[in-house]
């Protein structure tokens, strides 16, 4: 699953879905305030691998540990 971060257009949801991505949001997930380490910490364990930015317009590849 894919995790869109607090700064990006929660509208790519259903846009991703359509291409067979599952994501969230991290504002849905009461995740806007973790600081980046934190919202990792947390994406992971909630079973994301992926995470978009829009600073930058990146994605990061989340791994467990």
């Amino acid at each position: 699953m894919w995790l869109l971060d607090a700064n990006m257009d929660v509208h790519l949801i259903p846009v991703l879905d359509d291409y067979g991505i599952p994501c969230d949001a991290a504002g849905n997930r009461g995740w806007k305030a973790l600081s980046n380490g934190d919202l990792v910490t947390a994406a992971v364990n909630a079973g994301f691998i992926v995470s978009l930015h829009a600073t930058n317009f990146s994605a990061n590849r989340l791994l467990a540990r």
